[in-house]
């Protein structure tokens, strides 16, 4: 069956069915992985966005059953150039046409990805629609230009409830604004009893479970669009160490009173270049993020600069200066190959032993 994708600017991509039948709008982005699909198909922080995977040939592995992020995926549509037909995995569960239908997303194969990339990076990412070939063009056209921006994302995805991953090292809350499992995975091997809270969950609430520490899950969209949570760090800034990836890193610096902006066309990828500003050295990393911090903001804030993306010098690390918090834009919890990122967890463990039962840390917020 014939499909089509249509941007607002115009441009009308032409291609083959994938996935589920129904017709899909949102935000059209790119990601520059070359493996990894199950993964970023099923990342909370896709909330909303049609993805375009540049890499030619997509679902050669098919699906299994463990790789996925999140169990809901809230993606609305994918581009690829080519779906494989026949893929082989000795753990593959069903074929990527397969699970698409199964999560009712719809998809569209025989694409011209790299012309529809490069018309991204040059106008920036903008919405787009997935519909049948024989759809009049004028009138999606007319839907997706009286279409408002996304907003919301975080509240679609983050957990409804509170609850608990039971250990026997020290206490971490880990606030769910969209969390990849990867990261609650790889705080679970550090033996940690982990408690995941919603997104709006009070300061209150957080610091009656007695934690050790604090991490700011990842997740989707503008952080300016949930001030629940900003209002919540700002109780929770040095009482008691914080670790922020993300939207996370996003939300912590907004908390400080850092403006955050929308990136052209956002850092989607497993292989961005990030400086660490003391070591000079480069790590390779795993990005999801269509916004940003203002670095000249930040000067009137207690944060300091710690890492810069190499390509766009882009504010991908802060520290607070009295307080013990500090957060990253990149994912050190994705190893799309090296593990570059992972020392991250380890100096938040370092942190948590540094500040081991105090009750109040910094002098000012």
């Amino acid at each position: 069956m014939k499909r089509k994708l249509i941007l607002e600017n115009g441009a009308v991509f032409m291609g083959t069915a994938l996935g589920a039948k129904e017709d899909s709008f949102g935000e059209v982005v790119f990601q520059t992985g070359m493996t990894g699909y199950q993964e970023i198909m099923s990342d909370p922080s896709y909330a909303g966005q049609i993805i375009t995977m540049t890499y030619p040939l997509i679902g050669n592995y098919g699906i299994n059953r463990d790789d996925f992020e999140s169990m809901k995926p809230a993606l609305r549509g994918v581009v690829v150039k080519n779906a494989a037909k026949d893929p082989s995995h000795h753990l593959m569960r069903q074929s990527l046409d397969e699970w698409l239908r199964a999560i009712d997303v719809p998809g569209i194969t025989g694409v011209d990805t790299r012309m529809l990339t490069r018309m991204i990076r040059e106008q920036g990412a903008m919405r787009g629609a997935i519909v049948p070939f024989e759809e009049n063009t004028t009138k999606v056209l007319e839907i997706l230009k009286s279409t408002k921006p996304l907003a919301g994302q975080v509240r679609e995805v983050s957990t409804k409830t509170t609850y608990a991953n039971p250990g026997y090292g020290k206490r971490v809350v880990l606030i769910d604004y969209g969390m990849k499992k990867g990261i609650l995975r790889d705080l679970l091997e550090q033996g940690y009893d982990v408690i995941v809270v919603p997104y709006n969950t009070t300061s209150k609430e957080i610091l009656s479970y007695a934690p050790d520490g604090l991490v700011l899950s990842n997740g989707p969209g503008d952080p300016a669009d949930i001030p629940e949570a900003i209002e919540a760090l700002q109780d929770l800034i040095g009482m008691v160490p914080l670790f922020g990836i993300c939207l996370g890193h996003q939300l912590l610096a907004r908390a400080c009173g850092a403006g955050t902006f929308k990136m052209k066309f956002g850092h989607r990828g497993s292989n961005h270049p990030v400086r660490d500003l003391s070591s000079g050295r480069i790590a390779i990393t795993s990005q999801n993020h269509g916004y940003a911090i203002d670095a000249a903001s930040l000067e009137q804030t207690p944060f300091e600069i710690t890492h810069r993306n190499v390509n766009d010098d882009s504010v991908e690390g802060i520290r607070h200066r009295h307080a013990p918090a500090f957060s990253v834009q990149y994912h050190p919890e994705a190893s799309a190959g090296p593990e570059d990122a992972k020392e991250l967890f380890i100096q938040f463990d370092e942190l948590m032993n540094q500040h081991a039962g105090r009750k109040y840390y910094a002098e000012t917020n």
